[in-house]
């Protein structure tokens, strides 16, 4: 029985795992400098609108959401200075991480990668309206949960038919789909996003993070950390997920069951229509 190229690359990849790390693109310099900025205590909005300013593709993806309805500001903003002005510096700061991940999937989307996309959003928005509602920082909300699934972007984008292979599989927990991600490639996602994240020199808040948001129990003392894992669950529950489940877990039986959880409607539509507008917006930007 002749061996299809499918079955001839599955047996290469399951040989040498390396294969993954071979294949990562670098995040856009921009983004990754917006990200180290965050870090710093005495970072000025200046600074940051002077890292984009020079790249004329990424000032104007910026641009273009500076004159969206999200920000719906009043009149034309022509410029990075102004859109800096308007925007402000933690607002700029989520508009460029936002626009650094749009650049990474350069290209037309697939299915898999927009489904991705979206989940990616919908998490950073959750987690951002929840941080904000418990006195936490929800510019790093909105970050982390933006670059939490990394992992699963990278598997996608490098090997799209046997990612979206076991993507479409039906399970009942997400612990299965890392065992199916390990059988495929002797690896999950969590922790291919964690050496991703490793080689772009990222803060190890980011890569605590990224390895764990599937094991929200094991998080202790991080609570940005404990938001984004329930984040990731709410964004799948709402209809912004990557995975099929058998039984879905219901939007109120993860807030009865999360304790503090507050910023969220009690009405499970109310919030999925508020994430399907806003991600929208940012993709017609």
């Amino acid at each position: 029985m002749a061996t299809t190229s499918e079955e001839r690359q599955e047996k290469e990849l399951q040989k040498d795992d390396s294969w993954l790390f071979k294949q990562m693109q670098p995040f856009p310099a921009i983004a990754l400098k917006a990200l180290n900025l965050m870090a710093g205590t005495d970072t000025s909005l200046l600074q940051l609108c002077n890292l984009i300013r020079p790249d004329a593709a990424f000032s104007a993806e910026v641009l273009r959401i500076a004159n969206s309805p999200l920000v719906a500001f009043p009149k034309n903003i022509t410029n990075m200075l102004q859109a800096s002005m308007v925007l402000g510096f933690h607002r700029l700061r989520s508009v460029v991480i936002t626009v650094g991940l749009k650049s990474y999937l350069a290209g037309p989307f697939t299915p898999l990668l927009h489904s991705c996309w979206r989940h990616s959003l919908a998490c950073g928005m959750i987690a951002e309206r929840i941080a904000a509602a418990n006195s936490r920082d929800k510019d790093f909300a909105y970050t982390a949960g933006i670059l939490h699934d990394i992992g699963r972007i990278v598997m996608a984008m490098a090997s799209p038919d046997f990612y979206g292979h076991i993507a479409i599989q039906k399970v009942d927990h997400p612990r299965d789909m890392l065992e199916a991600e390990r059988t495929f490639y002797g690896i999950d996602h969590c922790q291919a996003g964690t050496v991703l994240a490793g080689s772009w020199q990222l803060p190890d808040a980011f890569l605590e993070i990224i390895s764990h948001h599937h094991d929200a129990k094991s998080l202790t003392g991080d609570e940005v950390a404990s938001i984004v894992a329930v984040s990731c669950l709410l964004a799948e529950t709402l209809g912004f997920g990557t995975v099929p489940y058998r039984e879905p877990l219901r939007y109120a039986d993860i807030l009865i069951s999360t304790p503090n959880l507050r910023g969220l409607p009690a009405d499970s539509e109310d919030l999925a229509s508020e994430l399907a507008r806003e991600i929208r917006l940012i993709e017609s930007a």
